[in-house]
């Protein structure tokens, strides 16, 4: 099964180059990896530059050291990426591979990778887009619209996938149950200390009607087939805190998609983002929840919101 990430980032050369490296450290064999960039000017697009493919497609507006592709064109100078394929600073993880090998060959001085004879992975962007967007949710369809996988995850800028099996265990999952759409577990970890753990997400067993006590498994431990956006839409762009509630609402709370829950750690999610940054995007991400329910004819239940504060309050204890 064909899997395609898709990593949406702005001004994020301190973090983008871990993230893209926990994706391309991955087992499975076949995966598509999209990154949308909102025009970045930290020197985030000479990261990612280096990631690309041998002789990518070329993306419209995307800069490059001569220049934009429609100036590179008119003075004929070549294709969009030039230079070989090269990796970023990779952000030492348990089994994710570095320079000298993974965490554990170098603690162990072994010659071979951690399950035996290295396996072949992705090593680059396959399509790479930078120019300004309306917003993450903008960003993220326009991955979405490019995806050619089976599957569809996101790895958000900063955030690492936890194994280098955990997209292979993610495609058995789906295999093993038919299901539309598999979840797992996350941890929240600090914004500048990976391995300093301050929250822990425990999905649990799926059982639809959790939405109405607050409950919504991760969307970035969350993994969708194609089909499903393909039949229910992309993100509400509208919304600009709460549209990853509402798709999962939307897929498989309205819709009922089959959905099953993968009982293990499939991300390490930083904390800082858009919805957890302060007291008045926590505020605005709740009204967008209650919102959610209305835009899908749904009748929100009575203490929806304070369900969900306190569901989150319980994950400090996991």
């Amino acid at each position: 099964m064909k899997v395609t990430l898709i990593t949406v980032c702005f001004n994020a050369a301190d973090v983008i180059a871990g993230s893209l490296d926990s994706v391309f450290a991955q087992t499975h064999p076949d995966i598509e990896v999209i990154v949308i960039d909102g025009a970045s000017t930290d020197g985030t697009v000479d990261i990612l530059r280096k990631y690309l493919r041998q002789n990518p497609e070329p993306v419209q507006g995307l800069p490059t050291q001569e220049g934009t592709l429609q100036q590179r064109e008119a003075s004929a100078a070549g294709s969009l990426a030039e230079d070989p394929a090269e990796v970023g600073q990779v952000i030492p993880l348990p089994g994710l591979p570095t320079e000298e090998g993974t965490l554990q060959q170098q603690e162990a001085g072994a010659a071979g990778s951690l399950a035996g004879d290295p396996v072949e992975v992705p090593r680059g962007i396959d399509v790479l887009v930078s120019e300004p967007d309306k917003g993450i949710y903008d960003a993220m369809n326009k991955g979405l619209a490019r995806a050619t996988g089976e599957i569809i995850g996101f790895v958000n800028a900063g955030d690492l996938l936890m194994t280098t099996d955990t997209i292979a265990h993610v495609v058995d999952a789906f295999r093993r149950s038919h299901a539309d759409a598999v979840y797992g577990d996350i941890i929240m970890v600090d914004e500048h200390d990976i391995f300093k753990v301050h929250r822990t997400w425990l999905s649990g067993t799926y059982h639809r009607e959790n939405f109405r006590k607050g409950w919504m498994p991760p969307h970035v431990g969350t993994f969708i087939k194609k089909s499903v956006y393909d039949r229910f839409g992309h993100f509400n762009t509208d919304l600009r805190i709460g549209a990853d509630y509402e798709i999962l609402l939307r897929f498989l709370y309205k819709e009922r998609i089959p959905t099953v829950h993968l009982r293990e750690v499939l991300v390490r999610f930083r904390l800082g983002g858009m919805s957890n940054g302060s007291v008045k995007h926590i505020l605005k991400a709740n009204r967008e929840v209650r919102a959610s329910w209305g835009l899908n004819g749904l009748q929100a239940p009575p203490l929806l919101v304070t369900r969900k504060l306190w569901s989150k309050v319980l994950q400090f204890f996991h």
